[in-house]
């Protein structure tokens, strides 16, 4: 079974993050909601979730990707946060998926993975892409790195991750299953 790691900060965007984390398990990933420092994480528009674990008390080695949910003030916590930095930097250097949609592409380039890469992001946040290539497409695949737009395109992000982790057929399975017009 592939293992997707999403860490939610307070702040976060989240019709993003409930839209990657359903899409992603309708597929049939394990998908585990890490918070930064407690159980339960409040998003921007005061929306709550329930995390599945704490992420410092995860063991990442098993995962097969991290997905990071835009939102603001979530993207500049999950850029604060050495965890996340090192959790991205740890499986981007085994080779596994990173992916962010919305302004979390930045956490990326905090990372210092995005160097050559073709990425997006909200438009807003393109000017902090300055080691990556920026479209400012919908979304954009390059190797193992996903990004998306922002809320607007997250269904298509979703579909994108599902794709990349159990191919196009699961993708268009899914689609069909939720109907959605993409």
């Amino acid at each position: 079974m592939k293992k997707v790691l999403v860490p939610l900060a307070e702040g976060f965007e989240e019709i993003e993050a409930v839209t990657i984390i359903d899409i992603l398990r309708r597929a049939g990933a394990e998908v585990v909601v890490a918070s930064l420092n407690k159980e339960v994480v409040k998003g921007s528009h005061g929306i709550s979730i329930c995390s599945d674990n704490l992420l410092d008390r995860i063991d990442v080695e098993d995962f097969h990707m991290i997905v990071l949910p835009g939102g603001m003030p979530g993207m500049e916590n999950l850029r604060r946060s050495g965890e996340v930095i090192r959790v991205i930097q740890e499986l981007s250097g085994a080779e596994k998926f990173t992916a962010a949609v919305c302004a979390s592409p930045v956490v990326l380039e905090e990372a210092g993975i995005t160097a050559g890469k073709t990425v997006t992001s909200h438009p807003a946040h393109a000017k902090f892409m300055l080691k990556a290539d920026y479209t400012g497409n919908r979304v954009e695949v390059d190797g193992k790195m996903v990004t998306g737009q922002a809320a607007g395109s997250a269904m298509e992000f979703a579909f994108k991750l599902v794709e990349v982790l159990f191919g196009k057929m699961k993708a268009e399975e899914v689609n069909r299953s939720v109907l959605a017009a993409i």
